[in-house]
């Protein structure tokens, strides 16, 4: 059972990741102030200090529970897919359009101020990116046990990579990139469930 300093320290925690959150999409990491996230969330600076040791690990921590947020919606595609290429492009749609309206992640694409947040999406989105294709690997394998754990974190990888791709560089729509995402990844599934390959 969690105790109350647990809770308390948990809800603290969450405190401060929604102040910063709400500042980062207006601010981007250069102009956020501990001080400014210590006043939002009602605490002194020292208390920010003490629980993320710096800016760039608490703009990380916001940046992995808004990943963690995308998995949940990702997740919940999956479940009501009925089949795996379904599941991919329900996840690739609802990716690619929760991204377009999410504050943070939208400022990180397209304003000034946050696009020193994009290189937590690209160049050291390294942390996200395994989260995700760690997520998918297990994902496609409920839907096609055929799958070797090696072809379903390929398969995962490419899907996600491709996704990262269509949400950095917007050219189509969300269901357009889900089709192009489909369309690439459908004779590699093909291939490793039907013909039994493993790699």
């Amino acid at each position: 059972m969690t105790s109350f300093t647990e809770r308390t320290k948990a809800s603290l925690r969450e405190a401060l990741l929604d102040a910063a959150a709400d500042l980062l999409p207006d601010r981007g990491h250069a102009g956020l102030r501990m001080a400014d996230v210590a006043a939002k969330a009602g605490v002194s600076r020292q208390t920010v200090y003490n629980e993320f040791g710096n800016k760039a690990a608490l703009t990380q921590a916001v940046a992995l529970r808004t990943a963690s947020e995308f998995l949940d919606g990702i997740r919940q595609r999956f479940e009501t897919a009925d089949g795996l290429l379904a599941g991919i492009h329900h996840a690739v749609v609802y990716t690619i359009e929760h991204a377009r309206e999410n504050r943070l992640v939208a400022a990180a694409l397209g304003t000034e101020a946050g696009e020193d947040l994009l290189p937590l999406l690209t160049t050291k989105g390294e942390p996200i990116l395994t989260a995700a294709a760690d997520l998918a690997a297990e994902q496609y394998r409920e839907f096609e046990p055929e799958l070797s754990a090696e072809s379903a974190a390929l398969l995962a990888e490419t899907v996600v990579r491709l996704s990262l791709s269509h949400l950095v560089l917007s050219t189509h729509s969300a269901a357009e990139a889900a089709d192009a995402v489909t369309a690439v990844v459908a004779p590699a599934i093909r291939q490793f469930v039907h013909n039994g390959v493993k790699r």
